[in-house]
């Protein structure tokens, strides 16, 4: 278990302007862009134990970040 936040900037640092640019100008990756921060931030305070929660419940929500990382990596790269 890693208790490195997984931030989107790190995770594509080549397309930094890319993730910008999407923000403001496509609703559906900002809304994506949000969904996965947020859910990424539950995970670091699950992680770290700021905010506990059951292993299952974890592991969801590491599936869902992963499903949503998955699909921002192909909006970046269309």
């Amino acid at each position: 278990m890693s208790h490195t936040p997984h931030e989107l900037a790190e995770e594509f640092p080549e397309f930094a302007e890319k993730m910008h640019s999407l923000k403001t100008s496509d609703a559906h990756f900002a809304k994506l862009a949000d969904e996965y921060h947020e859910v990424n931030r539950q995970i670091h305070r699950a992680e770290t134990n700021v905010e506990p929660m059951e292993q299952l419940a974890e592991e969801q929500l590491r599936k869902q970040r992963g499903a949503l990382k998955d699909e921002i990596y192909g909006m970046l790269r269309a």
